[in-house]
């Protein structure tokens, strides 16, 4: 195994500390890949998190929890002996030389982001393609490699884009958007056919047509953000987070005015809503 630098070297110290069968931490000696595989999704939102708040020090942190996950994968494959830490970084090394042609190999002259991109999925293809052939496969399907793990917006997007590479996606965005209203209205067709006559009769979950069509519907949506050069997942997040900014605004002035949230009737709560929207009261 390479001697990695310090401090690198003590963090793979401590986590082989943690794994000593004899003098290890019971929690960490009972952890396996499937049970760390949530933290370390987990680590790379936060991650995320801390890039959008914009605090450096925040960012360190959540940097160091990830690469404690990455480490402590590492370690579970060393034990069963499959694989080291010095081997994981050798492995991204030589893919990332592999993938810089123009950065590592012979002077190409100046490549745009585009041509860039271009050549990138490229490399990415002939390596899927020779590992299908090491599997015995006789070729690596178009979407194959996309994680099932990704959250369901980027893995639409990235199933969406890995079609459009053999051409079949949509031409313009208003394509696609002919295809969410399409979906849409499949939907609401979906949703009439399943109503109930009286509320008595009403299922304790959505029947699977329905469940099927917002699924149709929420992959369309995803792909329209890709032909408007827009992170779907980005978005929502930002949605997310100016409802709950407008939401905890709303609260607040309820409390400041003596009504209580749950006896609030919907004008009320409306009325609070469209208040909350203005500039003044609570920025977008």
């Amino acid at each position: 195994m390479t001697k990695p630098p310090q401090p690198l070297a003590a963090l793979l110290e401590v986590m082989a500390r943690l794994r000593d069968p004899e003098r290890g931490c019971p929690w960490d000696l009972a952890q396996s890949f499937a049970t760390i595989a949530p933290y370390t999704l987990e680590e790379a939102y936060e991650v995320a998190d801390a890039i959008e708040s914009g605090e450096p020090e925040r960012l360190k942190d959540e940097l160091g929890d990830l690469l404690f996950q990455v480490v402590f994968h590492a370690r579970l494959a060393e034990e069963r002996g499959w694989f080291d830490f010095a081997e994981v970084a050798r492995a991204i090394d030589e893919k990332l030389v592999r993938r810089h042609p123009h950065v590592f190999g012979q002077p190409q002259g100046a490549l745009d982001r585009t041509a860039l991109a271009r050549e990138w999925e490229e490399h990415k293809a002939h390596e899927r393609a020779a590992a299908a052939q090491v599997r015995g496969e006789e070729s690596s399907s178009a979407l194959a490699g996309v994680a099932l793990a990704l959250p369901a917006l980027t893995r639409a997007v990235k199933l969406g884009k890995r079609a459009g590479r053999v051409g079949f996606d949509w031409t313009l965005a208003s394509d696609v958007r002919a295809k969410v209203a399409e979906e849409l209205a499949e939907l609401d067709a979906a949703v009439r056919e399943s109503e109930p006559r009286d509320a008595a009769e009403a299922p304790a979950a959505a029947p699977a047509s329905v469940v099927e069509e917002l699924g149709d519907l929420l992959f369309a949506i995803a792909n329209w953000g890709r032909h408007l050069q827009v992170d779907p997942e980005a978005a929502l997040r930002a949605a997310n987070a100016k409802f709950e900014r407008r939401f905890s605004w709303m609260e607040r002035k309820a409390r400041e005015r003596g009504l209580a949230l749950a006896g609030l009737s919907a004008e009320e709560w409306d009325a609070l809503w469209r208040e909350s929207k203005s500039e003044a009261a609570c920025p977008a």
